[in-house]
């Protein structure tokens, strides 16, 4: 019995030995290859949340080895284990729309007149974020601005590949223009709005809708810091800020082909922009380029690259990336000047920035009103950040502000 106990305290004892040196070496890795600019108020806090999700990424990987669960589902179950008690100021309702769950949030207060409603998708690149990890943050936009706020738990990639999550938050938007008058609200005043890859599926049900007369028009769409287009991960900001948590270049294109393929099998030839034929790209040259973006955010480094061509093998597998469902900056000039009233969110320190200004330009160019915000000590993910404690960052509730 002696021998068997010591073996397993052996065990037990080389397993964690084991355990702490594989999370020192993800932690070690990261130091190495991340950056976080002096721009960053609080870089400290920065660090130790970025730290949190290697670590939970490490032990996810662990779990997929042994054979207990994939990394993807620990790391979705950590994120969205927090559940936050009643609401004393809203009425909140699971629901489902048309087969798409939905979680509901109606101020408790009576109103004299129909009230504001907002159709909110979640950021998490496709992959992550649920109704749960996005909770505060719609509690917060309901209360603050007394509005109907409809948070979307659209399909994740690489279970659900594209068009899943975009057909979700489609069809959930058309039910509740459907069905305003139950939920009080009024017609001429509903938005969609969206984080990163919510951002994303925001600007695209928002040109499908447009023009649309079966459905009411949208009052507006609100873009916070999004994922847009494909074509180039070379831009200015996707160089400059390529290793500032909480988005990497690299992870940046690799939920990009989750969400496309269920897998990232071509994610080199997507960094090299080696995955889209030149024809192609000069054609979108007049609206993805870094000539199209200011100066001023040129000046902490951008080196020109080189048009590279691409295998027709490759392009087969990626060649959806030019639908603007998948990708809103390449929707054509007739769908960009009808739709509504923008308000778009950038942060300095975030790859995906240069996405956001491209599409201000093309907003603005083709006569659409444009409210922009840009965070210059900010990085990609701080709005949720908000209200996170000692965690918390003051940009993140600042930007959350001006989007109320």
């Amino acid at each position: 019995m002696a021998v068997v106990l010591t073996v397993l305290v052996l065990f037990l004892a080389g397993f964690l030995a084991g355990f702490i040196l594989l999370v020192m070496g993800a932690i070690n890795f990261d130091f190495s290859n991340s950056e976080i600019p002096p721009g960053v108020n609080q870089p400290a806090k920065l660090r130790i949340i970025h730290i949190i999700l290697i670590c939970t990424a490490v032990v996810g990987k662990i779990l997929e080895n042994i054979g207990i669960c994939t990394q993807v589902s620990f790391v979705r179950y950590m994120q969205g284990r927090k559940t936050l008690g009643a609401d004393p100021k809203l009425f909140i309702e699971d629901l489902w729309f048309e087969k798409v769950p939905v979680r509901l949030y109606q101020p408790k207060a009576p109103s004299a007149s129909q009230r504001r409603g907002v159709m909110f998708f979640h950021g998490g690149g496709w992959v992550f974020g649920s109704l749960e990890t996005h909770e505060k943050l719609c509690r917060f936009i309901a209360r603050e601005s007394d509005s109907v706020v409809v948070s979307v738990g659209y399909r994740l990639a690489p279970e659900h590949k594209y068009p899943a999550a975009y057909e979700d938050c489609l069809n959930a938007t058309q039910h509740f223009l459907q069905h305003l008058e139950h939920y009080g609200v009024d017609p001429a005043r509903v938005i969609v709005c969206g984080d990163s890859a919510g951002g994303n599926l925001a600007a695209a049900v928002s040109q499908t809708l447009a023009g649309r007369s079966d459905f009411p028009k949208l009052r507006a769409q609100i873009l916070i810091y999004p994922g847009l287009q494909a074509l180039d991960f070379n831009l200015p900001s996707y160089q400059q800020n390529r290793g500032v948590p909480l988005l990497f270049r690299e992870r940046a294109a690799f939920y990009m082909l989750q969400y496309l393929n269920g897998n990232a099998a071509n994610l080199e030839e997507v960094l090299e922009s080696s995955h889209i034929p030149v024809d192609i790209k000069l054609n979108y040259r007049k609206w993805v380029s870094p000539d199209n973006i200011p100066e001023e955010f040129k000046v902490r480094g951008y080196k020109p690259r080189v048009l590279l061509d691409c295998t027709t093998e490759v392009f087969e597998k990626v060649k959806r990336f030019s639908e603007p469902t998948l990708c809103p900056l390449f929707a054509e000039d007739r769908i960009i000047q009808q739709l509504p009233e923008s308000f778009i969110l950038t942060c300095e320190y975030d790859v995906l920035r240069d996405d956001g200004l491209l599409y201000k330009k093309r907003l603005e160019d083709n006569g659409v009103r444009v409210t922009w915000y840009h965070l210059e000590d900010g990085f990609h993910g701080i709005i949720n950040s908000f209200n996170s404690d000692w965690l918390s960052f003051p940009a993140g509730k600042r930007g959350l502000d001006n989007i109320v």
